[in-house]
């Protein structure tokens, strides 16, 4: 880290317009390859919903898309008269035109009586599109809307919904960045006094952001990513750049304060603060890249994408922070504290007094403080158990998008199940099959929970045949997702004889589908996740306690996060406060993807409280001491990370996506519990019940594993011989007799 340090630090113009060349020739990459190409793919091979999908594309290749319903309401008068009916008919033979439009169904056909509503005041027509929405052109979804919209009168409500349109509804996440760097500056320059020191790490964070977000939208080019994964990164890139940046600035601080000439600084601050930085942005990508092994595309794209904005905010701390040194020097210091450098000479490392007493006082009470802290964590914990997994429809939309009226306009003249009906897709190979498939509608529409049953006229010679059941509760409903069990398990069955079979698909089965086969495959997820974060810190500190303490903390930070989503979002406890629409259930891809984010990040703070509590351990060999300094050195700069980070992620909470409101809630609180709670008093108590058994490692793992140091090299030359094979019971001896008790 020397040289690179040295060589960023001499060479600083160099190195500050390689960066913004780079950015450029990134921006100008993906302008030319037409810029980002999302997809939101939620078809899992072999499942039912599959099944009926692949069954539908092979049959009906222009209406085996995705739907759209044009939803028209007569404020005045019925959607009836015959003044409406023209220009409705006008309109939709205008929509049929549109390109990557399969089919429009028109309430006043035959096939579309049902789509009138009994009071004769709500109507509408349905446009299928001849490709699945991720893969279609959002310029002709908006001339449906568009040509929909020119009917709208004082007389006559129009609205839009279906999967495809809410394409359109997706909002900017432009001001919301603007809110996580104004609250970040305000933390920042309340923690440095300096205006410098507070725009070094926002310069890095926003360069960062930009390589990332540019190297993302190429990406979609070669995967499939879905269009919440640059929100996702932008959250990440956002709270670790400046916090990568911030604790690299804090400790360069500390260096010119000790009276160091700026280069050294920065050698010292890249050798310590900066390994550490290193250390954490691998915790946090591990962490990140573990979403592929999940196998599915939706989360591989967001796992990828995080780790690319990980991999900037870390490059970006190890070589531009280091020339921004370079060109600001002394000017990291408020003028007041380069006066009182000057006047006063160099001082030790800044020690918070305030964090100072904290740490003795946790000192004294370990087992007391920590029996309260992990009863209050589990309290937290106990919503995460009745989690159910899912995805919220349009009712959740906010009140004033189109989605979101549309929807309810359906649910009030037709019945919430209209807003999410499932498709039964059948393989009907003889007149037999076709005939058990027509007695099958008939018997579904006596099932208790569905509201009607719509079965398609088919084409003479048609081996593929389509059936639409309309349940009588909502698509988010635990009802549905009943109902669903219920068709696959004992209705169908009873009626596939002869050659029928039957799959049961639509919107609403692929996510059901997607959340069954997600929850089967999260405990090895997390056990991956654990053992790796653990190996981590078992390479950086040569302990078995700390990885293994870590591990366990983690896991409480996550599940107190996932406690209040479950409690606010699906239990409803303030999720309309929020703009998320009312109760409903947990997005199926936020565990995963919530917990990985949650566990680099707790690794993060781990990384940064231990590392300085071994540097300490390394020169003292007094665990005490070192507990209680490390705590005091860094409890003031952890807590500044901490707020920047729960202002980012809450900055996304009101953004208007209820998944996006999900992970930013789940984040930020997460994060101000492990900062108020773990690392505050579970960490450091912890440590001082194990003692010297905090740094003990058996030999023969010692002689394995590689030797990685994350502090660099210690800053005297007394640093005591590591515990070994030797136990804190072999020897109660402080290594270095006389500091500060042992």
């Amino acid at each position: 880290m020397s040289a690179i340090a040295r060589w960023c630090f001499r060479h600083r113009f160099i190195v500050i317009g390689g960066w913004l060349l780079l950015v450029a020739i990134l921006a100008g990459g993906m302008r030319a390859a037409g810029g980002a190409a999302f997809s939101e793919e939620y078809t899992l091979p072999g499942t039912e919903s599959t099944k009926a999908l692949e069954l539908m594309e092979s049959q009906f290749k222009r209406t085996s898309g995705d739907s759209g319903t044009i939803v028209l309401h007569a404020t005045s008068g019925k959607v009836t008269d015959p003044a409406v009916k023209a220009d409705v008919d006008r309109m939709l033979a205008e929509v049929a035109e549109v390109p990557e439009v399969g089919a429009v169904t028109s309430p006043f056909d035959p096939q579309g009586a049902a789509q009138i509503s009994r009071d004769g005041e709500t109507a509408y027509a349905s446009v299928t599109f001849t490709k699945q929405r991720q893969n279609l052109d959002t310029d002709n979804i908006q001339k449906v809307v568009d040509l929909g919209s020119e009917l709208r009168s004082d007389s006559l409500r129009v609205e839009f919904g279906g999967s495809a349109i809410g394409e359109l509804d997706k909002p900017s996440t432009s001001s919301s960045e603007l809110i996580g760097l104004l609250a970040a500056a305000i933390v920042m320059l309340f923690a440095f006094g300096s205006f410098v020191a507070m725009a070094i790490p926002l310069i890095a964070a926003v360069l960062a952001l930009g390589g990332a977000i540019f190297s993302i939208d190429l990406l979609t080019h070669a995967m499939s990513v879905p269009s919440t994964a640059p929100i996702i990164a932008a959250f990440i890139g956002l709270g670790v750049g400046i916090d990568y940046a911030l604790f690299v600035v804090a400790r360069y601080r500390n260096g010119i304060r000790a009276g160091l000439s700026p280069e050294e600084a920065t050698v010292t601050a890249m050798n310590t603060s900066g390994r550490a930085v290193i250390f954490a942005g691998g915790t946090v990508a591990v962490a990140m890249l573990g979403l592929l092994m999940l196998g599915f595309g939706i989360l591989s794209g967001i796992g990828l994408s995080a780790a690319i904005m990980v991999v900037f905010a870390v490059a970006v701390a190890v070589t531009l922070l280091p020339a921004l040194f370079g060109l600001f020097r002394m000017r990291v210091l408020s003028r007041r504290q380069r006066a009182q450098l000057a006047n006063e000479g160099p001082s030790e490392a800044q020690i918070s007094h305030g964090w100072e007493r904290w740490a003795g006082f946790v000192q004294k009470r370990p087992v007391s403080l920590t029996v309260m802290a992990t009863v209050a964590m589990l309290v937290l914990v106990i919503p995460f158990f009745s989690m159910r997994l899912g995805s919220s429809d349009a009712g959740n939309n906010a009140s004033d998008t189109t989605t979101r009226q549309a929807y309810d306009l359906l649910a009030d003249g037709f019945g919430p199940g209209h807003n999410g009906p499932l498709q039964l897709v059948a393989e009907v190979p003889s007149p037999q099959a076709a005939t058990d498939f027509t007695e099958l509608g008939r018997a579904i529409e006596s099932v208790p929970g569905v509201a009607s049953v719509r079965v398609p006229p088919a084409a003479p010679g048609a081996t593929v045949q389509v059936m639409q059941v309309i349940p009588t509760t909502s698509p988010q409903s635990e009802q549905t997702s009943k109902l669903i069990d219920t068709l696959r398990d004992r209705v169908i069955p009873e009626h596939e004889e002869a050659g029928l079979s039957v799959h049961v698909g639509g919107q609403t089965a692929v996510h059901k589908d997607f959340a069954a086969a997600l929850s089967g495959k999260m405990p090895l997820f997390v056990t991956i996740v654990v053992l790796l974060g653990c190996l981590l810190l078992m390479l950086a500190f040569r302990s078995v306690l700390i990885p293994l303490t870590a591990a366990v903390m983690n896991l409480l930070s996550a599940g107190a996060g996932f406690g209040i989503v479950v409690a606010v979002f699906q239990w409803g406890w303030g999720s309309s406060a929020l703009g998320a629409g009312a109760a409903g259930p947990v997005e199926s891809f936020l565990p995963p993807m919530m917990l990985a984010v949650l566990f680099g990040l707790s690794m993060d703070y781990e990384v940064f409280l231990v590392s300085r509590i071994h540097e300490e351990w390394l020169r003292t060999g007094d665990n005490n001491f070192a507990v209680r300094r490390g705590q005091a050195i860094t409890g003031q700069i952890i807590t500044a990370v901490a707020i920047i980070m729960i202002c980012v992620f809450t900055a996304f909470v009101f953004m208007g996506m209820r998944i996006i409101a999900e992970f930013g809630l789940g984040v930020a609180v997460a994060i101000l519990l492990d900062a108020l709670i773990v690392r505050t008093i579970l960490v450091p108590a912890a440590m001082q019940l194990f003692g010297k058994w905090n740094w003990y490692l058996p030999k023969w793992l010692d002689r394995i594993l590689p030797h990685v140091s994350v502090e660099g090299p210690p800053d005297a030359p007394t640093a005591p011989g590591r515990l070994h094979a030797l136990t804190p019971a072999d020897d109660d001896r402080s290594p270095v007799p006389g500091k500060h008790g042992g």
